[in-house]
């Protein structure tokens, strides 16, 4: 069956390495599609609950598949999320086709379109409504002091502050934390000039057109893959929001080559030498 091919794809949460992973639903979809631009907008690999025990070859497979889709053309960006943290150690590099960043804007069609992950707007006890009249460099700032609180957190062996995390164990006041969430996060994007802003965090898939007194924005979160399974693509122009349980598509099969080939050699197709 010919693959879909889409000029960016953007997955986010898929929390490899922990049970409510939906890794095989994941291989299906990353193998019905052919995009020039997979984006992995955080938390992909779950470093916070990572058990050396739980790491199932389903699991392996979507990495694979992920380097293998890198060492055909498909440019990869991987911006780091709260429960990746390796991801934003090696912020900056580059590994053959996969870019490591904490943030991404593409001009798409003469739209200026942000990605980032959302944990940003996680730091305890901080009011982020200044945030947005900052634009970028509030953005970076938050970032920092983000970073600093979860570093003082984990010496005092205590757990990193998570909006996801929260809104779990509070089911009644997810809709409040959504919703001030979504709303941030469009008057950060508008006071920064941007037409589209694009993130994750908070498991809940969206596509919606948001406004405020200085304009509109286009809002969109990637959703998850341990519930919604969920993810977005873009192509003629427009952005589509992709639910994996309203596929019709014939159950795709991996790629034979993707069978054949081990780890390393999926790395040495890319260039990338592994010690």
């Amino acid at each position: 069956m010919r693959k879909r091919e889409l000029e960016i794809a953007v997955i986010s949460d898929v929390h490899l390495g922990t049970y409510g992973c939906y890794a095989d639903e994941l291989l299906t979809y990353l193998s019905s599609i052919q995009p020039k631009i997979l984006i992995l907008n955080g938390d992909i690999i779950d470093i916070w609950d990572f058990k050396a025990s739980y790491f199932p070859a389903s699991h392996l497979k979507v990495i694979k598949k992920i380097i293998s889709m890198a060492s055909k053309g498909t440019e990869v960006f991987y911006i780091k999320g709260n429960h990746d943290a390796l991801a934003g150690k090696s912020a900056g590099t580059t590994l053959g086709n996969i870019k490591f960043c904490d943030k991404l804007v593409l001009s798409l069609d003469g739209k200026r379109t942000w990605f980032f992950h959302g944990d940003v707007l996680d730091a305890p006890s901080i009011s982020v409504r200044w945030l947005s009249r900052l634009g970028s460099f509030g953005y970076t700032l938050m970032s920092s002091v983000n970073n600093l609180s979860n570093w003082i957190l984990k010496q005092r062996k205590r757990e990193k502050y998570s909006l996801s995390g929260k809104i779990e164990q509070n089911k009644t006041q997810s809709v409040n934390y959504i919703s001030d969430f979504e709303r941030t996060v469009a008057d950060l994007a508008l006071y920064s000039d941007y037409d589209c802003i694009v993130c994750g965090h908070i498991h809940q898939p969206k596509k919606e057109q948001i406004e405020n007194a200085k304009g509109a924005v286009l809002y969109l979160n990637s959703g998850d893959w341990v519930e919604h399974m969920t993810a977005l693509e873009y192509s003629f122009k427009r952005w589509k929001l992709y639910r994996y349980k309203n596929d019709k598509l014939s159950p795709f099969f991996m790629d034979e080559d993707l069978k054949k080939m081990d780890i390393n050699e999926l790395m040495a197709s890319m260039g990338i030498k592994h010690t």
